[in-house]
């Protein structure tokens, strides 16, 4: 069975377009004849599909805000006992990302042809990721598939809060930057030179160190630029691969989690994001041995992943999920205390949706004492740059003014 989109003109030569179900063109040439249908253009959408695929378009990711809304109307029409393939066609024709749109009507073919939901969707892993197909799996297997979709549009609504929190936080400071480098180079590049010349002009005019040490940098970054914007190439390049290394990336998430104030900020997103996806996969039936395996992936830092790692193996041996994570020593003791009383009442999802909404808003807070706090200081730090700089030009300036008296 293929989907295909037709273009005709109806019994009184009024324009129609549309899409319907057939196992061939013929077939469904047929069908639209049948229907009083003059057929102008006809497509396979579905074999569409599968070129994209060949060229990768299976590749292509889509936003949060479609996939959101795209899972919570699956959830909707699969309430209302819609069968699933009437569904996902029904989305596939709603949704307006084209590439998502494709991906759903290749779906549909292959669950029409008998194979589950969840094997269809992993498929296409940059737009179904293995936490989402995880949880269709685990729907299919309970009969509850359309409660799963709408946990799993819960939590990727969160998670998309969250992450719009911390770019959003950090957009000021980022520009702030950019704008003080900016302003330096302005300075070092246009300014400077042109007061050199204007001091060479008096050779009777000594300079001070301060003011000979601005004009070297000045002159080095006029004559130098594409050695230095090369090195700093270089190290980036070598950077990002040490990085991308196992060892390295190991290193520099340690790195990270022992800085002042940022450290703090990265562990306790990697915490709000492992306590919210571990309690969405356990409330929708993913065994704990799988889930810990999933949301491990979450976490975006090596040293908290291989804690769960140790913790999963331990697990595995009979122990509780607390005790391991307590040997670790990554995570904070509200967050083991909370997950052992969760264990011992049996409402471990419950608390770790609790852990995870008291450390989102904590999340909220950090964030924005940390802008509050590299505003200022960044203000002050380019006042002092741009004042020594000022300074070092001005003072020859008044020297030259007292010479010329």
């Amino acid at each position: 069975m293929a989907l295909f989109e037709y273009k005709g003109l109806d019994k009184v030569g009024k324009n129609v377009r549309g899409t319907l179900d057939a196992d061939n063109a013929r077939t469904a040439r047929a069908r639209l004849k049948k229907d009083g249908i003059y057929v102008v253009d006809l497509k396979d959408k579905s074999r569409g599909t599968k070129k994209e695929k060949k060229k990768g378009g299976h590749n292509k990711g889509v936003s949060v805000n479609d996939l959101s809304l795209m899972t919570r109307q699956l959830a909707t029409l699969l309430k209302a006992n819609i069968p699933l393939v009437d569904s996902l066609g029904a989305v596939a024709e709603q949704v307006e990302n084209e590439t998502l749109s494709e991906a759903l009507a290749d779906i549909k073919g292959n669950v029409n042809e008998g194979s589950p939901l969840h094997k269809s969707m992993r498929k296409y892993p940059k737009i179904f990721d293995k936490i989402y197909v995880s949880m269709c799996e685990a729907g299919e297997m309970s009969g509850t598939l359309d409660v799963i979709l709408l946990r799993l549009a819960e939590f990727t609504e969160s998670q998309n809060e969250l992450n719009n929190k911390l770019k959003s936080a950090m957009m000021y400071p980022v520009l702030m930057t950019v704008f003080m480098l900016a302003m330096l180079a302005a300075l070092f590049v246009f300014v400077i030179p042109k007061m050199v010349m204007v001091f060479e002009s008096n050779p009777e005019l000594v300079l001070p160190w301060y003011s000979v040490a601005v004009i070297d940098f000045s002159g080095m970054l006029v004559n130098y630029w594409h050695v230095i914007i090369a090195s700093f190439v270089i190290l980036g390049v070598s950077f990002k691969a040490w990085k991308s290394s196992p060892s390295g990336s190991t290193q520099w998430d340690a790195i990270l989690l022992k800085i002042p104030v940022i450290g703090k900020l990265v562990r306790i997103v990697a915490v709000s994001r492992f306590t919210r996806t571990l309690s969405t996969l356990l409330s929708g039936g993913v065994p704990m041995l799988s889930a810990m395996q999933i949301v491990r992936n979450v976490v975006n830092n090596e040293v908290l992943a291989t804690a769960l790692d140790t913790a999963r193996e331990n697990i595995s041996e009979g122990e509780s999920i607390a005790g391991p994570l307590k040997k670790s020593g990554q995570f904070p003791p509200i967050v083991i205390h909370m997950i052992n009383i969760g264990e011992k009442t049996g409402e471990l999802e419950n608390m770790l949706t609790q852990v995870s909404d008291a450390y989102d808003f904590q999340v909220k807070t950090e964030v924005e004492g940390l802008t509050s706090l590299l505003t200022p200081v960044m203000l002050i730090l380019m006042g002092c740059v741009i004042g020594v700089i000022v300074f070092a030009i001005m003072i020859p300036v008044f020297e030259m003014s007292g010479l010329g008296g």
